[in-house]
């Protein structure tokens, strides 16, 4: 062979080299796109479900704390009424004894009075 059918040679295949090259770099790019799309819908279905366990927590977080608001609610409301009913019951039974011993009610007042302020002069 000549040195001329060498380059023309040559140049054949490194034409059909370049070619197929050409070709595997567009065949690689057109799999990158398709891997990019795969990992962003991935990224999408597990942002919306991440998204939704959040809201799910949330929504048995606010419960549960409303549930203990409303518990303690009602027991400081009992407690309150249980005070309320202790009171007015201390209240009959001095109004009774004033009212049946008011001699020993006033004598009991006087001690009373006088031992509160021995114990603030000291």
């Amino acid at each position: 062979m000549s040195s001329d059918d060498e380059g023309a040679v040559k140049n054949v295949m490194d034409k059909a080299t370049y070619e197929r090259l050409q070709k595997d770099v567009e065949s690689v790019k057109g799999e990158i796109s398709a891997l990019t799309a795969q990992l962003s819908d991935a990224l999408n279905t597990f942002t919306g479900s991440a998204q939704k366990q959040a809201r799910k927590t949330y929504k048995q977080a606010r419960a549960s704390v409303d549930s203990v608001v409303d518990d303690a609610t009602k027991k400081g409301s009992a407690a309150f009424e249980a005070a309320q009913d202790a009171a007015a019951t201390i209240e009959d039974t001095l109004e009774d004894a004033i009212v049946q011993r008011p001699i020993a009610a006033i004598g009991l007042a006087i001690g009373l009075g006088f031992l509160i302020g021995v114990t603030w002069r000291r």
